[in-house]
């Protein structure tokens, strides 16, 4: 019994890390191509988790949320932050701090 649950928990996290991946993946290529569509550089070529927690899919079932933020600049001199807003492997935001004043959503 001992070694069905360790198999179990081992399957859990290779399953979690995949999926993590996957979603990381993606978060990059929304964020560069939301860079690219400002003209604005992707600094570090990133993102970085921020917050990660169980909530509903819109038919009801459980997924993970996630949280990305990174970093950008339109002029090569300040940085700014934007965020990737995930429901499982769906993008549900994508925010990103164009100037003092205002954000695109």
């Amino acid at each position: 019994m001992r070694e069905i649950l360790l198999i179990l928990a081992l399957a859990f996290l290779l399953w979690l890390w995949r999926d993590s991946l996957k979603a990381r993946e993606r978060a990059i290529m929304v964020s560069r191509r939301a860079c690219d569509q400002i003209q604005a550089q992707l600094l570090d070529d990133t993102v970085g988790l921020l917050k990660l927690r169980l909530c509903r899919t819109k038919k009801g079932t459980m997924a993970l949320c996630r949280l990305y933020g990174f970093d950008f600049s339109l002029d090569g001199q300040q940085r700014r932050s934007g965020s990737v807003s995930m429901r499982g492997q769906g993008i549900e935001d994508l925010i990103l701090d164009i100037d003092q004043s205002s954000t695109l959503q």
